[in-house]
């Protein structure tokens, strides 16, 4: 019973540091990529500057679920892959403990965590994804010039339009001499008035200039058009969302994609379930992926372990292709991936126990 013990608090304590460094060095990783991400909507006119640290808030919650699942699994191989080149396996086999042995203590560190990433994927990760849709959504209907910098020249998303204006410091959504460039297909245009506005009406931005001029130049003529005005008003930028329209799957929540049941939704729903299922057959894998040589153990296993990770995660996102498309049903997508590669844990599991009580019955025996 105390050697019992022994073995479940070492290995789990070793478990827990290694997984705690590995979380660690992934999310700085990924917060990193993250903020250059996000400071780049920021810069192309996406995002407001003042909400990038709540939007880099949302994107790192959205992935806390994978980053989780991946940080156990390399916990669990860089651990058991550790003490197989320090030859503690050899100890430990030699006292009659079995690599079957090892699922034990695991499960008992992995299983809390296994939870949170289905709390993660099933409540928090559409919940986190509504809100970044609707940060980036009530950006977007601001109006155009309030987002622009006065006294500087900014290009439009599509770097079809160049803007410039002074700000009204009376009223921030108005604009004061404002200078507008357009590039068509076959002409140029300049637009200049003394004032503008971008109103949003029936969920169209609508451009108001007062007091212009407009001065159009065809690319295959040389001739151009001048027109004054008062007032003019046209339509500019893509149309917003509607708050009517359909909201995007990844943003739904679990229970209304379970009402829904359309395929997108159940495709939507099969990643969500997939991915607590993968963390914890990940943690089955990583055990039989650790065991190597005992006379030759090296680092090509926790290579091929990072490979098959990053192969049953694209077979993650693959099955919920297919269950959106119609090429299979929700069911059978976990049962295929899921199901097999829990076979493919205890097959493992299996031929490396047998694998190691062979060796070291040949090795008493001297054959």
């Amino acid at each position: 019973m105390a050697e019992r013990s022994l073995f479940d608090s070492s290995l789990k304590r070793d478990l827990g540091r290694s997984f705690v460094a590995t979380l660690v060095v992934l999310l700085t990783i990924v917060l990193t990529l993250m903020l250059i991400r996000t400071l780049g909507l920021a810069a192309n006119a996406k995002l407001a500057p003042q909400d990038v640290v709540l939007m880099l808030g949302y994107t790192a919650l959205a992935n806390v679920s994978v980053l989780l699942a991946a940080s156990l699994f390399i916990a669990v191989v860089g651990t058991l892959g550790r003490m197989y080149r320090d030859s503690e396996m050899i100890v430990w086999f030699s006292g009659g403990v079995s690599l079957s042995r090892f699922v034990r203590p695991v499960l008992q560190l992995a299983w809390p965590l296994v939870l949170a990433v289905a709390v993660l994927a099933l409540f928090v990760y559409p919940w986190v994804n509504e809100r970044s849709v609707k940060l980036r959504d009530e950006f977007e209907r601001r109006s155009d010039l309030s987002r622009i910098s006065p006294g500087k020249f900014q290009t439009s998303a599509d770097g079809k339009r160049v803007f410039f204006i002074e700000r009204d410091s009376k009223d921030s959504a108005n604009g004061t001499q404002v200078f507008i460039y357009n590039r068509f297909k076959n002409s140029e245009a300049v637009t200049t008035a003394r004032s503008g506005r971008v109103d949003v009406r029936d969920d169209n931005r609508y451009l108001r200039l007062e007091n212009g001029q407009r001065n159009e130049m065809r690319n295959d003529a040389e001739s151009s058009t001048v027109a004054r005005f008062g007032s003019y008003e046209t339509v500019v930028g893509n149309k917003l969302a509607s708050p009517n329209d359909k909201p995007p799957p990844k943003t739904r929540s679990t229970l209304d994609l379970i009402v829904d049941a359309d395929r997108v939704s159940m495709g939507e729903l099969t990643w969500r379930l997939g991915l607590p299922l993968a963390a914890a057959n990940m943690v089955l894998l990583g055990i039989g992926l650790a065991a190597s040589s005992l006379r030759r153990a090296g680092n090509w296993n926790l290579l091929f372990a990072l490979l098959t990770f990053v192969v049953y995660y694209n077979l993650l996102n693959l099955s919920q292709a297919w269950v959106a498309s119609g090429s299979m049903t929700m069911a059978l997508a976990l049962l295929l991936i899921h199901g097999a590669a829990f076979a493919l844990a205890m097959l493992m599991l299996w031929s490396k126990d047998n694998l190691t009580r062979r060796t070291f019955w040949m090795q008493m025996t001297g054959r």
